[in-house]
């Protein structure tokens, strides 16, 4: 049976579960493994610049975490979108004729059609998340304190709290039944696993991997969870000083999202923190996001390990020079900057 117990030893290596693959950060730079529709694996390094390389200041505590969540959403989105051209690349073809629809997106889109689908469901993404993690808690209150005669004000943080975590868990419940989605989380799965065999000083090989756990305490899964748990916290101690916020709920809305950086950067802090020691304080901290991750991980098959092992050999520059493909640059004037120790997971979206 695996060991789900969280390892002591810290490595500096992150990562995120692709559509069939992997990406991983380590000490050699980024690299990404994709299993293509023929069955082979393609493995290329990915170009990025840490931001904390040139402005030192951004790696300071407490405003790393900011400028980290920013650089793996950026880059972890060039991933993804990589990741489903690659594993869409020759499906219509083999397939059925195409639709109206298909065939006047592809004349007039091209190459770029991957590009704008998926930018498209970034804005539907960031609407979805707000609609629920933002403004649903606050509308849902509000109609509840209007409807019964009892004076609910002061339950205004705790509710809406409690209230994004039942969601959170009912949207990662929703997703996880669906079978891309599972497969994705089976990637996840891999990728902790295979994070666990490198911390534990084991060889990379699919045996070793496949005994260890999935559970990771750095995993994004377990940095939202810890967020929204601070997000409680802190909106209670806000509206303890600012009692008069509970009247106006758009006011209320927009005091959340400007306080929004400081959890992610306390958060931040904590999961690191978690992730470099282990005792009582961090195991009560990290333990709610472990369990969240029987939700966002499942048991990879051999196949998915493989893929993962190939990228994290990538990442930490042990895989031999002709297994590699090449990436073509990153442009000079956009830059992709990434922190390999934000999480092993991505996300976000690792997780």
């Amino acid at each position: 049976m695996p060991n789900n117990k969280p390892k002591t030893k810290y490595a500096a290596v992150g990562g995120q579960a692709l559509i069939e693959g992997v990406m991983m950060m380590g000490k050699a730079g980024a690299a990404i493994s994709l299993r293509k529709p023929d069955g082979s694996i393609a493995t290329r390094m990915k170009p990025f610049q840490r931001a904390r390389e040139k402005h030192k200041w951004l790696g300071l505590p407490f405003i790393r975490g900011i400028v980290n969540l920013i650089e793996s959403q950026v880059f972890g989105y060039k991933c993804m979108m990589e990741s489903a051209e690659a594993a869409t690349e020759g499906v219509a073809d083999e397939g059925e004729s195409q639709g109206k629809l298909d065939a006047w997106l592809e004349k007039h889109l091209g190459e770029k059609l991957i590009s704008v689908v998926g930018a498209i469901a970034l804005v539907l993404g960031f609407a979805l998340a707000f609609g629920l993690f933002a403004w649903m808690p606050t509308w849902l209150f509000s109609m509840l304190d209007e409807s019964v005669a009892v004076d609910l004000h002061t339950w205004k943080a705790l509710f809406e709290g409690l209230l994004r975590v039942a969601l959170f868990v009912a949207y990662l419940f929703a997703v996880s039944r669906t079978k891309d989605i599972r497969r994705v989380f089976m990637y996840h799965g891999a990728e902790h696993k295979t994070i666990f065999c490198l911390e534990a000083g084991k060889d990379l090989t699919v045996e070793n991997v496949r005994r260890q756990g999935r559970f990771h305490p750095r995993c994004g899964t377990s940095f939202i969870f810890l967020t929204i748990t601070l997000s409680i916290a802190v909106s209670a101690l806000v509206l303890f000083f600012f009692p008069w916020l509970k009247d106006y709920d758009a006011l209320w809305i927009c005091v959340k999202l400007l306080l929004l950086p400081l959890i992610v950067a306390v958060g931040y802090e904590l999961i690191q923190l978690a992730g470099k020691h282990q005792n009582a304080f961090t195991h009560v901290l990290i333990l709610p996001g472990l369990w969240m991750q029987r939700l966002t991980t499942v048991e990879p098959d051999d196949g998915m390990i493989e893929v993962a092992i190939k990228a994290l050999k990538a990442a930490e520059g042990m895989l031999p020079p002709e297994e590699l493909e090449e990436d073509e640059p990153a442009p000079e004037e956009i830059p992709l900057h990434v922190v390999p120790e934000l999480n092993s997971a991505q996300t976000t979206n690792e997780c």
